[in-house]
């Protein structure tokens, strides 16, 4: 079998990492089974991109297609002219998506439109917030998708309702939280750590990226200012995403708690996730991550596409206002940290479990 795997955002990467550990695993057991690993080029930042081929120690991609940024339609458009020649010179049986940026619902495409097969992990996830570009991504992806591997039952329902047929879907775990398992003894501190003095539990990690938390400058400044205030006497790590300081511009913010720093490696990020105290984030994956580390995270937005991570972990929604927010994070204080698990199949074992069933296909 070859497999064409597309890889286009950070988020991508981390959830590549082990299904390619899975097929080499198989390849020195004998089986007949190749991949080729595509990079789109949708994050061409190195903090967002070639830092975290190193770090998960990923192959650098046969081929990267270098659409890099624009709008919703400029980037899909790029994607899929670009990906259409990369099919046409090297044949596949099988392109392998991951997620729901934008390089996944293009590639999904353009495959289906050559008539090569379509597995889609992470399938079923559905936020029903349809101004997230993700939640659109997510629901053409599924429209096409010949094998979906989904990380929850709940997730497997969605499907169904659409008319999926229940064969074709596999409930086989969390592919994140298999890199997560795999580099755990691997994490370390960044280099500013002895700068700012950071302790664990000392600090607050915060991080900010959606249009309805970071599009207006003012709005933004005043939410900041915010969560400035709230958390007393913790600091606030902040690696800022590009597009969260493009709109802040150069302007100095008398911030008393807010240490801005760049957008960290996987292997910084995580030792900075398993040593917090709390973090507040508008990401989707974070709540994931924190929910198997068991740190309190808060999610700044008004619908998730991740349920379990509230229902079983130890996410808590609060949309995007700073009231919602400070209720409840001033609980959290009062009581502490409620009882939370980790929900089934998150184990470790996710990737390994996908290339088994492709292989029987």
């Amino acid at each position: 079998m070859r497999i064409t795997i597309v890889a286009g955002a950070r988020p991508n990467f981390i959830k590549i990492a082990p299904i390619i550990k899975a097929i080499e695993k198989k390849q020195d057991n004998g089986a007949l089974v190749s991949y080729r690993l595509v990079h789109t080029g949708q994050h061409y930042d190195k903090n967002l991109s070639d830092t975290f081929f190193e770090e998960l120690n990923i192959p650098f991609p046969n081929a990267n297609l270098e659409v890099k940024s624009g709008s919703q339609a400029e980037q899909t458009a790029a994607i899929m002219i670009a990906f259409e020649k990369e099919l046409l010179n090297h044949p596949t049986d099988l392109v392998l998506v991951v997620g729901d940026v934008n390089s996944t619902m293009a590639c999904a495409i353009v495959a289906k439109k050559l008539n090569i097969k379509v597995c889609h992990v992470e399938a079923g996830i559905r936020s029903g917030d349809m101004t997230m570009p993700e939640e659109i991504n997510r629901i053409v992806t599924d429209s096409i998708t010949d094998y979906f591997f989904t990380t929850s039952i709940w997730a497997g329902e969605n499907l169904i309702k659409t008319g999926v047929d229940p064969l074709n879907i596999h409930f086989v775990g969390n592919v994140m939280i298999d890199t997560l398992y795999q580099n755990l003894d691997r994490i370390t501190p960044p280099s500013f750590w002895e700068e700012y003095k950071l302790e664990k539990e000392n600090y607050v990690i915060l991080t900010l990226h959606r249009p309805s938390n970071v599009d207006q400058e003012h709005e933004l400044v005043q939410l900041l200012k915010g969560i400035d205030a709230l958390v007393q006497d913790k600091k606030i790590v902040f690696p800022i995403h590009p597009r969260t300081k493009a709109i802040l511009g150069e302007s100095n913010f008398d911030f008393k708690n807010i240490i801005m720093v760049e957008p960290q490696g996987y292997l910084n990020f995580m030792y900075l996730i398993k040593n917090s105290f709390a973090v507040i984030s508008d990401s989707g994956g974070i709540s994931e991550e924190t929910t198997v580390l068991g740190i309190p995270c808060f999610t700044m937005r008004n619908s998730t596409e991740r349920p379990e991570t509230i229902s079983i972990g130890t996410n808590t929604l609060v949309g995007t206002s700073i009231i919602q927010l400070r209720k409840s994070y001033t609980e959290f204080i009062q009581n502490g940290i409620r009882k939370a698990g980790i929900p089934d199949l998150w184990d470790g074992c996710a990737s390994e479990r996908i290339i088994d069933l492709l292989l029987t296909k």
